[in-house]
């Protein structure tokens, strides 16, 4: 007798696609049964002419909780996840205060525990260089640390503190003090001496239009960052992963150093999908860094997910009020980076296996299975098998997922202007988070504190 039974499904498991039955027992996957078993559950979910996927994970997410509850809540933006079947979030350490200390770990951990509807995990911020600061938050269960290679935004220090690390002696650092955790270090990469180099051209032309923001920051700002801390970790050889590559150039730079040092790289939506010329459309909405490029760009994005040179398809789900948006509507320099997205990255990555882009399987290890295996998560998430946990999602590859901002559950949907009227083949019709079902037919079924803290 099981708690759940899920019937009929095409399971993706390490192996393939199979029929199986799927027996959960508490939040874990307990047996693989062949199908049309007669074992018995409490819960029987009939998943005939559905795929049963583990559920997503997005190894890189903002919700900045406890600052801005405006822009969104841990409650409201897992909503989001759950809606759209991901069952894990890596959470930034972006907040007021930074997440730099064991302390304000702790803090944002225990409110995590009591308001997240998904599983969540927290990043570090190692850039106070204090070897007891970056190790008591590896104790207390980091999966993993994050700095910018950028200074600090202006009037935003206290939430970017221990964050930027744009010196590169201070970068050398953080990478022999992450080495001794064991963990990885992520990097927003861009350069900082460059951007100033090319935000002082444009400036000077007076202009402030959409555009600008791109020309202050070309794919060499992202791809120099990238070749200089790969050097440094050159003399460390710590775990190193780029964030949010948007470029040829960072992808080049990046496939420099795989095979010579431990290092991978991730993308976004956003870069897959829209050039710059989206900011000339929807303006501050589409402000994002780094910045939106060419169409050569996401075709070489393309390129490096096929080829396995980019390990995951993640959100930099990024949530800001409208007001904050149209305060800067007329002067791009002004505008907040981000928009939201974590709803659709399981949707765009089935359309993508629908187009023949990817196979199903990749779309799984990007969003799901090599996040996992990266950080420390192999065996547990991101796989279908017996004693992992029961995080899975069940879709849909034959049916279309229509995106209405006002639908969205991100409390930042009205900034949507990204994925709004988007139409992608493939639905998630369930959403399975440690065993109890989160999402289906459309409702949220999870409540605050049904996520579970994830450590590595």
């Amino acid at each position: 007798m099981f708690d759940v039974l899920i019937r009929g499904a095409t399971v993706m498991t390490p192996a393939g696609e199979a029929q199986l039955d799927v027996a959960l027992t508490k939040d874990k996957i307990v047996a693989l049964l062949a199908p049309h078993s007669e074992a018995q559950a409490a819960e029987i979910i009939d998943a005939g002419g559905q795929h049963l996927l583990p559920g997503a994970i997005d190894i890189h997410f903002h919700v900045r909780a406890p600052a801005y509850p405006e822009r969104g809540t841990w409650e409201s933006e897992t909503r989001a996840a759950a809606a759209g079947g991901v069952t894990t979030v890596f959470e930034m350490p972006i907040s007021k205060p930074c997440c730099a200390t064991p302390e304000i770990f702790v803090s944002r951990r225990e409110q995590g525990r009591r308001e997240a509807v998904v599983n969540f995990a927290l990043y570090g911020a190692p850039g106070l260089l204090d070897a007891e600061l970056v190790h008591g938050m590896a104790r207390e269960g980091a999966i993993a640390y994050k700095i910018f290679t950028t200074e600090a935004v202006p009037g935003r220090e206290d939430e970017f503190e221990g964050l930027c690390v744009p010196g590169e002696a201070e970068q050398l650092r953080v990478l022999e003090l992450v080495r001794q955790t064991g963990l990885v270090t992520v990097v927003h990469a861009e350069s900082q001496p460059l951007m100033d180099h090319f935000t002082a051209q444009v400036k000077a032309t007076g202009r402030n239009d959409a555009l600008t923001h791109g020309e202050s920051r070309p794919p060499v700002v992202e791809a120099l960052a990238i070749a200089k801390i790969a050097t440094l970790n050159d003399l460390v050889g710590t775990k190193l992963h780029i964030a949010h590559l948007t470029s040829a150039h960072a992808l080049r730079t990046l496939q420099r150093w795989q095979g010579s040092q431990d290092i991978t790289g991730e993308t976004c939506p956003q870069y897959l999908s829209f050039t710059e010329d989206a900011l000339s459309r929807f303006g501050s909405y589409a402000k994002i860094n780094p910045p939106l490029r060419k169409e050569a760009d996401i075709e070489a994005l393309w390129d490096g997910l096929r080829n396995g040179s980019i390990l995951s398809v993640t959100t930099d789900h990024s949530p800001f009020t409208v007001a904050e948006k149209e305060r800067a509507r007329n002067n791009i320099w002004a505008a907040p980076p981000g928009a939201p997205g974590v709803e659709f990255l399981v949707p765009m990555l089935l359309d993508a296996a629908a187009q023949g882009k990817l196979s199903l399987g990749q779309a799984v290890d990007l969003m799901s299975s090599n996040g996992a295996r990266r950080f420390g998560l192999a065996n547990r998430k991101g796989v279908i098998q017996v004693g992992a946990d029961a995080d899975l999602i069940l879709v849909d590859l034959k049916a279309m997922t229509v995106v209405d901002r006002q639908t969205e559950r991100s409390q930042a949907r009205d900034t949507d202007y990204f994925l709004d009227g988007q139409r992608f083949q493939g639905k998630v019709e369930r959403t399975i988070v440690n065993g109890k079902t989160v999402y289906a037919a459309g409702q949220i079924t999870g409540q605050a504190g049904d996520g579970q803290f994830v450590r590595p």
